[in-house]
């Protein structure tokens, strides 16, 4: 099976990820178990993925890297790969919500320059976050990142055994097949407080209006796409870190993230 095959499933998953219409969820498991046999057949992968989705400040990229460096596997904020792809539009004086500009950027982005930006305070700014926000929404912008995040979850960096990714649609897109899908959510006024805490210890000149004003927004924007809107997936555990510190979000994601691996042939260290 070739790669623009693959791209062709995963096209039409993304256009159903999140319905519920009985047809709809036949449809969108079949799709989701095509495409994940298809990837393991093509990289002949025993990697386990972990999938952490949830909205933006809900605290998914903490938990993420916990339970990377617990487990010792390879981590990847999918996040950054569009908020790189916003801040490369931004700097060009590109407009992120023109789709051809947006999915030329897209298709520009490799490993190496990923890694140019993780230093980069610009990409972690407000003004790339609403840019990125606005670019996801473009089917051609997601599928041109997509065999980054496909090449990552079936052969993760280093040879580690296993890798944590954290997104809006790991484990409805990305990877259906996981056996562990966590949620991570949060009520808007508590990520609110939590993003403008984050950026004004980074130096920044944040105001808590204005950042839940712009996050009910993303919020609106992000859940209503078409292409890969941000939901649970309907086998996906929940958490809600409304009224959780970082140590407790962990300590339940732990216990669940170790009762779905127990069973694995391929067993996480210990």
């Amino acid at each position: 099976m070739v790669m623009d095959e693959v791209y062709y499933i995963y096209v039409s998953y993304v256009s159903i990820a999140c319905r519920k219409s009985d047809e709809v969820l036949f449809f969108r498991g079949l799709l989701g178990h095509l495409l994940g046999n298809i990837l393991k057949l093509q990289h002949k992968s025993s990697s386990v993925v972990i999938a952490i989705d949830g909205l933006s400040a809900s605290g998914k990229g903490t938990l993420a890297r916990r339970l990377a460096a617990h487990y010792g596997y390879a981590y990847l904020d999918t996040g950054a790969l569009y908020r790189a792809v916003a801040l490369s539009v931004l700097r060009q004086g590109g407009n992120p919500a023109d789709e051809e500009v947006a999915a030329c950027a897209a298709e520009r982005l490799d490993a190496s320059a990923v890694r140019g930006y993780v230093d980069d305070h610009a990409l972690r700014s407000e003004e790339t976050s609403s840019a990125a926000s606005k670019l996801s929404v473009f089917p051609s912008v997601r599928a041109a990142l997509l065999q980054f995040q496909l090449n990552f979850c079936v052969n993760p960096p280093e040879g580690k055994a296993g890798a944590v990714l954290d997104g809006r649609d790991i484990g409805t897109v990305i990877a259906p097949e996981a056996p562990v899908k966590l949620y991570i959510t949060a009520s808007a006024e508590t990520r609110a407080e939590r993003r403008t805490k984050e950026l004004r210890e980074k130096g920044g000149d944040a105001n808590y209006n204005a950042v839940v004003a712009e996050m009910r927004m993303r919020d609106a924007r992000d859940s209503s796409r078409a292409a890969a809107p941000v939901c649970a997936a309907p086998d996906a555990v929940v958490l809600d870190t409304t009224y959780l510190d970082a140590d407790q979000v962990f300590a339940k994601a732990l216990a669940i993230c170790d009762e779905r691996l127990s069973g694995l042939t391929c067993k996480v260290p210990k």
